[in-house]
């Protein structure tokens, strides 16, 4: 009889008591068709599965894994705080160390609120913004995704786009009428709802790097104008750096493009592995939030030690060392390379790259919004996955995602990496 995989038996369990047999509906593998692979274990830029198989990882937790999984000093800082007690529900010493770290990143942040999560940061940033300017209406970019909130899951990207409903049921109509949606990189629709709504929106969220509908770079003169549009009509500008923060540049996407966000959305790196959010911006901006102003956001576990002392060290980590530096040239590495292979094999792809993220899109044209992600061809992508799959490269389940790299991966998963994607495209 043959033994059943214990990744397909543990699907099979988790159905009947977790919804669709998942907590976060892209690891169903919906799109890719297949059952998930479940892991047991992480160590520097390997996954292993309960079957034992080894998998060079390219997700790395969606992104926070900048120093690999089980880094040493990580697990060391986890481990000591986490003997001392795991929650106080107080304030702690750890909140003013990490906030203070990731005021020397980003300067932009004067003040901060930690929070668990990015949708929970995204959420916040978005009432405070309509706080402070006493406005209603937010403008998003069509497959920029900001977490599952109500009035932001309009259109939205990754999972959404993945599982084919990018508005999802459950969200009132009057939430969604609150929201105005423009296509990515599209200067002049901006410009043209600023003429005609200006003083009635509150905000601009962007990914200033989009990450979830693939590796989506800001056209040149884009991000400017947004800037340029919110100081004019006195709206705000909010980056959801949750995503491309600490992975496009050390000093995030408004670091590297030289645009400085009112309020900027954290989460991912600043957590080391461990589940937390942040927002941040301007001092007069965030004093509005409570207990000095109107605007009221609360959260048990937010600044929570665990959480604080691992998003401390992954910052000591790539401040003080050159993990960001190595994990960067990695990527344009193995970018470099399998660019090379589909110039070699004529494959109708490309790829998009910045800093530590990059994505393949099996189209030839480049991509610099949803429409044309779109355009690339699922099958392929299906096919792709699984090949890289079955030779042991751990990629997201997904054709609207982003790869990640981390400053462990080395010479020999890369060599694996692109031998295995010589025949998978």
């Amino acid at each position: 009889m043959t033994q059943v995989p214990q990744s397909e038996a543990l699907f099979n369990d988790a159905q009947q008591v977790l919804v669709g047999g998942v907590n976060s509906p892209v690891r169903a593998f919906k799109s890719v068709g297949g059952s998930p692979i479940y892991m047991k274990e992480g160590k520097g830029p390997y996954l292993i599965s309960e079957d034992g198989e080894s998998y060079v990882d390219y997700v790395l937790s969606w992104g926070p894994m900048i120093l690999g999984h089980a880094h040493h000093d990580v697990t060391a800082a986890i481990q000591a705080t986490v003997s001392k007690g795991t929650s106080f529900g107080t304030s702690n010493r750890l909140e003013i160390d990490l906030a203070k770290a990731i005021q020397g990143f980003y300067p932009s942040c004067e003040k901060l609120r930690f929070v668990s999560s990015g949708t929970e940061a995204t959420m916040s940033a978005v009432r405070l913004a309509r706080g402070v300017t006493g406005r209603d209406i937010i403008v998003k970019f069509e497959g920029c995704y900001h977490g599952h909130v109500d009035s932001l899951l309009v259109a939205a990207g990754s999972g959404a786009l993945t599982m084919g409903h990018p508005d999802s049921a459950g969200v009132p109509k009057a939430f969604a009428e609150t929201t105005r949606v423009l296509p990515y990189n599209d200067i002049e629709a901006v410009k043209a709802l600023f003429s005609v709504e200006g003083d009635r929106i509150a905000a601009i969220i962007c990914e200033p790097v989009a990450g979830n509908m693939g590796v989506v770079l800001p056209e040149p003169g884009f991000l400017e104008t947004l800037r340029g549009c919110c100081d004019q009509s006195g709206a705000l500008l909010i980056f959801d750096e949750v995503m491309c923060g600490f992975r496009v540049s050390l000093n995030g996407a408004q670091g590297r493009f030289g645009v400085r966000p009112d309020i900027t959305c954290l989460g991912k790196v600043i957590g080391g592995g461990m589940p937390v959010g942040a927002y941040g911006g301007r001092a007069d901006i965030m004093d509005q939030l409570s207990p000095l102003g109107p605007v009221y956001q609360a959260g048990t576990l937010s600044g929570n030690p665990v959480a604080m002392a691992a998003g401390l060290e992954t910052l000591t980590q790539l401040k003080t060392t050159e993990a960001y530096s190595r994990a960067e040239l990695l990527t344009t590495e193995l970018v470099s390379g399998m660019r090379d292979i589909i110039q070699s094999k004529g494959v109708s792809a490309t790829i998009t790259q910045c800093g530590t993220m990059f994505t393949l899109f099996f189209t030839d044209k480049r991509v610099t919004c949803l429409a044309d992600a779109s355009l690339g061809d699922m099958a392929r992508f299906n096919h792709y996955f699984h090949t890289m799959l079955a030779g042991g490269i751990y990629g997201p389940p997904s054709a609207y995602e982003a790869c990640f790299l981390s400053s462990v991966h080395g010479d020999i998963e890369i060599a694996k990496t692109l031998e295995v994607f010589g025949k998978a495209v």
